[in-house]
């Protein structure tokens, strides 16, 4: 299949993606985390802090803070048992669902992103992976490896100012053996929440972030010591507590940096992991797609930011009141945070639940990144939609919300919840009972013209990041929310008039009220 033929079937028409005779083999399903074996590790305390307020970070944060960081960002954080209906021709009764949860949605609870962290520190100078299921570091190379990652990266960053470098990656056959190449879309949406959630730690503890989306994957993957056949890192991500620190500098002579030169540098490294399942199947396209979006040479980085520009929204507006930033624990918040499914009970939403749950996550989504550089003020690539029901004060339809103006931009009247219902083949979200029904939405073409396959999966990946502020500010509001792709696009885009503004639904947002099933929870930690 032509790759871009495949990105429009993985958008618009997903049901001719899945071969007919496909079935999922649960009894061979792979770990929710990669396990090295026969590594050195480096225990973390699990004694984690259970409140997060913001505060001033470290001079030079020690191993137990880094910890601290790594397990509120992408750590086991919950063990839960709940008890699922069955009522299909074939079954009836129940099913006991037993999860180890994280403070990050997946889809299907199948995390297929990994951590790798770049630590400075003198004595614990070192590439490792971050073992979720024992809260430990594996040591995957020793030494000092400034130099070859600030290359990686282009010569756009002082490393050396840096105190950790986290890589974000994606392993595909823990999402593929379920939604074979639908997982494609998946792993960069997934990459995004977790990215999102990473920012928003990072805050809490007063650690200065840049996401590089842009790199030398190849030399990336080199440096990790991973299989490019297996996984792929998607985003490279500097931490310093120097609020000076440089980011994103045009270097001299960066363009003349090669992957294949760098890999020259370093020895080849690989490592033995278990991922559990004994028949991993063969997943070409999604090989082929990464393989598509890589960048074999610092020339081919660019950047793709405008300025915001405060009159290009239209439309009769229904002006929010004004709201101040929502003050709110996040530790608290991610603990109580869980994905609604027939949970979801009918109830109305106040006008300011719903001018803090926007004002919120439109405030807290800019972010330093390779894209937009310098810019001051730039316009964001992934816009807000949604309908509304029973919304205190407005009527039912659905809006654009336009966060310059602090104001939801009428699209189209009336309720639209049945029509939404019935773009669904799955019926676990009732959306008759959700007031709020948010679609994330970005540009048609999915940034392939301006940077190439690279820029669908960065599309992807700030989608997710989106979605993961208005998850953290609705269970701030008491809201719950499910993010699902189980939608119809052509539907929604028709809905909401995208086409002729060049935009795509990428990702659906349910949110309201919930009521809490019965189930067994418990934290994992000390």
């Amino acid at each position: 299949m032509e790759l871009d033929a495949f990105l429009h079937e993985l958008h618009f028409q997903r049901e001719r993606l899945q071969p007919a005779d496909f079935q999922v083999d649960w009894a061979d399903a792979p770990l929710p985390y990669k396990l090295y074996r026969g590594l050195p590790a480096l225990p973390l305390s699990s004694e984690v802090p259970l409140t997060l307020p913001q505060r001033q970070a470290a001079a030079q944060p020690d191993l137990q803070e880094i910890g601290h960081f790594l397990w509120h960002t992408y750590g086991l954080a919950q063990f839960t048992q709940s008890v699922l209906e069955l009522a299909s021709p074939s079954q009836t009764g129940r099913m006991l669902l037993q999860s180890a949860r994280r403070f990050v949605p997946s889809g299907g609870g199948l995390y297929p992103c990994e951590l790798y962290v770049y630590l400075q520190q003198e004595v614990l100078c070192g590439i490792y992976h971050y073992d979720a299921a024992h809260h430990r570091l594996i040591r995957l190379r020793e030494g000092n490896f400034d130099a070859f990652v600030a290359r990686a990266l282009g010569g756009r960053c002082d490393v050396s100012s840096c105190f950790a470098t986290v890589f974000v990656s994606a392993m595909y056959w823990k999402n593929f053996f379920k939604y074979h190449t639908f997982a494609y879309r998946l792993q960069g949406l997934d990459a995004g929440v977790v990215i999102g959630q990473l920012l928003e730690v990072a805050k809490r503890f007063g650690f200065e972030a840049g996401v590089y989306f842009q790199f030398l994957d190849q030399a990336v993957h080199h440096l990790l010591g991973l299989s490019e056949q297996e996984e792929s890192v998607y985003a490279v991500i500097p931490l310093s507590v120097d609020p000076g620190c440089a980011w994103f500098a045009n270097r001299d002579g960066a363009g003349e940096l090669s992957a294949a030169a760098l890999c020259r540098e370093l020895p080849a490294t690989s490592h033995e992991h278990y991922v559990r399942s004994r028949n991993v199947k063969a997943h070409p396209l999604l090989i082929r797609m990464n393989e598509a979006a890589q960048q074999a040479s610092a020339r081919s980085f660019c950047t793709w930011g405008s300025a915001r520009d405060a009159t290009a929204d239209g439309g009769e507006a229904r002006v929010l009141p004004p709201v101040a930033r929502l003050s709110y624990d996040l530790a608290v918040a991610c603990r109580k945070r869980f994905s609604p499914e027939r949970d979801f009970c009918m109830g109305q939403v106040s006008r300011m639940q719903l001018a803090s749950l926007l004002h919120e996550a439109a405030d807290s989504f800019p972010y330093r990144n390779d894209l937009d550089t310098d810019l001051a003020d730039p316009a964001p690539r992934v816009s807000l939609y949604g309908c509304l029901h029973q919304a205190e004060g407005i009527a039912d339809g659905a809006y654009r919300y336009d966060p310059s103006a602090h104001a939801l931009r009428l699209v189209r009247l009336g309720d639209h919840r049945l029509r939404l219902q019935d773009g669904m083949s799955m019926d676990h979200v009732n959306v008759l009972q959700v007031p709020l029904c948010f679609h994330v939405t970005g540009d048609r073409g999915h940034l392939l013209a301006a940077m190439g396959y690279r820029g669908y999966r960065i599309q992807q990946m700030e989608a997710g990041m989106l979605v993961q502020r208005l998850l953290l500010a609705g269970v701030a509001l008491g809201l719950g929310g499910h993010p699902l792709l189980d939608y119809d696009v052509c539907a929604c885009d028709e809905l909401y008039r995208l086409a002729p503004r060049g935009e795509t639904s990428l990702i659906q947002l349910p949110m309201g009220p919930y009521r809490h099933r019965p189930r067994l929870q418990g934290g994992l930690h000390s």
